[in-house]
């Protein structure tokens, strides 16, 4: 099977069930990954912190601080890509974590093919959007909505708006496509880099949360809008509402 392209791609896992660490670290060490193991959230959210890891797989249901505590704790400090894992399928759970800001969101019925496609999409993903940054320079302005490319910021009636990268990353692409439909495996082409195994429906989830925060009417959107059965498009200027 294809080893990542980095020999030192280094993971941390944070979760009390000692035997899916070690699965985990089993399979993905051969694959040219390091991989450490947290059991708790207060010491996973150190070794984070205190590391240089190049993702994070981040157990909701944890013993003194559970997932959402240490994600919240996290996105204060660092926007390392977060891939989290629930032993619940409530969907509630992961829209949760990914308002929070993580990245992706896997229940713990994965395969270790799903768990490896998941992981290297967050970590494409976050690899792009450093590109993306070192090398943009411009300003695009939409009516009230403002993105600053060169310092990855969205400012709203002069307000900062707290996106996660993803949640740029797809204001990003849809904005510089105004006007023009972009159907979902356009838009995980554009955040990723590359063509990925992600479902569909983790686009419309992040999609939505990014709606919230620009405070559309999904009856009405001034921006987003959705094309039936093909993907989204961003309103040309023209088409907005005032």
């Amino acid at each position: 099977m294809e080893k990542p392209k980095s020999s030192n791609m280094k993971i941390l896992i944070v979760d009390d069930d000692k035997r899916l660490c070690g699965l985990v670290a089993d399979y993905l060490e051969p694959m040219g990954y390091e991989v450490k193991k947290a059991h708790n959230g207060p010491e996973g959210l150190k070794m984070i912190l205190e590391g240089d890891f190049h993702a994070v797989i981040l157990d909701v249901m944890m013993p003194q601080m559970d997932g959402f505590e240490v994600l919240k704790r996290l996105r204060k400090e660092s926007d390392i890509p977060v891939l989290m894992l629930t032993a619940r399928g409530d969907e509630t759970d992961r829209i949760v974590g990914l308002e929070m800001g993580a990245d992706d969101y896997l229940p713990k019925t994965f395969s270790s093919r799903e768990l490896l496609a998941r992981l290297r999409a967050v970590t494409r993903r976050y690899d792009v959007s450093e590109r993306q940054a070192a090398g943009a320079g411009n300003i695009l302005i939409f009516g009230n909505l403002e993105i600053e490319k060169d310092s990855r910021t969205v400012r709203m009636d002069d307000k900062t708006l707290n996106l996660t990268p993803l949640e740029y990353d797809l204001l990003t692409s849809l904005a510089d496509s105004a006007g023009r439909v972009l159907t979902r495996d356009q838009l995980l082409d554009a955040v990723a880099g590359r063509n990925f195994e992600v479902f569909d429906r983790s686009v419309d989830v992040h999609i939505s949360l990014l709606r919230r925060k620009l405070g559309e009417n999904p009856r009405n959107p001034g921006f987003i809008q959705t094309v039936r059965s093909v993907g989204y498009m961003f309103k040309a200027p023209e088409d907005q509402k005032s």
